[in-house]
């Protein structure tokens, strides 16, 4: 064949392969692309209002607004030395009235059951004495000797001395038997009610301190060092990271295709091409009209019902309000666990 129909004819064949490549790459068939639901939403968070369960000066503020905290991170401390000098004085009454407890307890000690004996014994002695004083002012005044009025003085000091045995018998007796039940009881219930005021004050010391409930970032001071702090004014804004949401909105020609439990995932213009893995947590029971900040092809005057998507984990980046989208899958997505959603 000459060189030159040879170089005619090889061209032709290649255009013609091109041609039959290109004819069978448009009439392959082609895997159908998943189903998915697309909805608009804000990012959402917890925010916890931080506020002292005590009044008193604010002495110390130490973190600062955007400043992450731990859970049980000290943020804010009062002027506790009012409050610790009421601790100790707890401290001082409960130890005294634990001391009357336990002498209650103990009962007598030998040396007042022996001082009660030796006072008996001289009750006993003087009425001893008494009485033969008596006698014989007795004979005396029958005789004539003495007036009437010296009888009279004998038998008062008789009485006086009977009386006075009967006292320190008394006083024996209760010396051996020690202290009533009831004294005891009461002097028990003294203690704990001094110890639940202990309780009372160390708690209320506690309370001067305040410290953060969770894990989460400080959006706002609303009081300074040397304000006055009360349980009804807050100190810091708090917004917790960890659950972090999504409020998006599902319309109702699409409510029957999402269920609680269904994974998603999230978009943010922020973070391009970055998905953050999400699941459903929660669908209204309730529908209400499109709010002004979702942005949707659809009218604003459709009913939606109100959804919240959890994201898995505290998502670094994603901030309270914004704006972001969400991608459901609508295929071989059953509702699970929250665990499966964020494996």
């Amino acid at each position: 064949m000459p060189l030159r129909k040879r170089m005619i004819i090889l061209p032709a064949a290649l255009l013609l392969l091109a041609a039959l490549a290109l004819v069978w790459w448009l009439a392959r068939p082609r895997q159908a692309q998943a189903p998915r639901l697309t909805l608009y939403g804000n990012v959402d968070l917890r925010q916890v209002q931080l506020a002292f369960d005590a009044v008193g000066r604010i002495r110390d503020l130490a973190v600062r607004e955007g400043e992450r905290v731990r859970k049980g991170q000290v943020v804010a401390r009062l002027d506790d030395q009012r409050l610790r000098d009421q601790a100790q004085r707890a401290v001082a009454t409960l130890a005294a009235q634990r001391n009357v407890l336990a002498r209650l307890r103990a009962g007598s000690r030998p040396q007042e059951i022996a001082q009660a004996r030796a006072e008996l014994q001289a009750a006993r002695a003087t009425l001893v004495n008494a009485r033969v004083s008596w006698r014989r002012q007795r004979r005396l005044v029958d005789s004539g000797f003495l007036p009437r009025q010296d009888l009279d003085n004998a038998t008062a000091a008789l009485r006086g001395a009977q009386a006075a045995q009967e006292r320190a018998a008394q006083a024996l007796s209760l010396a051996l038997q020690g202290p009533r039940r009831q004294d005891v009881a009461a002097a028990a219930a003294l203690v704990e009610a001094d110890r639940a005021a202990l309780a009372l004050a160390q708690r209320q010391l506690a309370d001067a301190t305040l410290r953060a409930p969770s894990d989460g970032v400080v959006e706002n001071r609303i009081l300074e060092v040397g304000d006055m702090a009360s349980p009804q004014v807050p100190v810091l804004t708090l917004a917790l990271r960890d659950p972090l949401w999504v409020r998006a909105y599902v319309g109702e020609p699409d409510l029957g295709k999402v269920a609680p439990g269904m994974h998603a995932e999230v978009f943010s213009d922020s973070f391009p091409g970055r998905p953050f893995a999400a699941w459903i947590g929660f669908i209204s029971p309730t529908a209400e009209f499109t709010p002004r900040q979702v942005e949707t092809s659809q009218l604003r005057t459709e009913l939606v019902y109100r959804m919240r998507v959890y994201v898995c984990g505290p998502a670094a980046g994603l901030r309270l309000g914004m704006p972001v989208t969400v991608r459901i899958a609508l295929r071989d997505n059953a509702a699970g666990a929250a665990s499966d959603a964020c494996r």
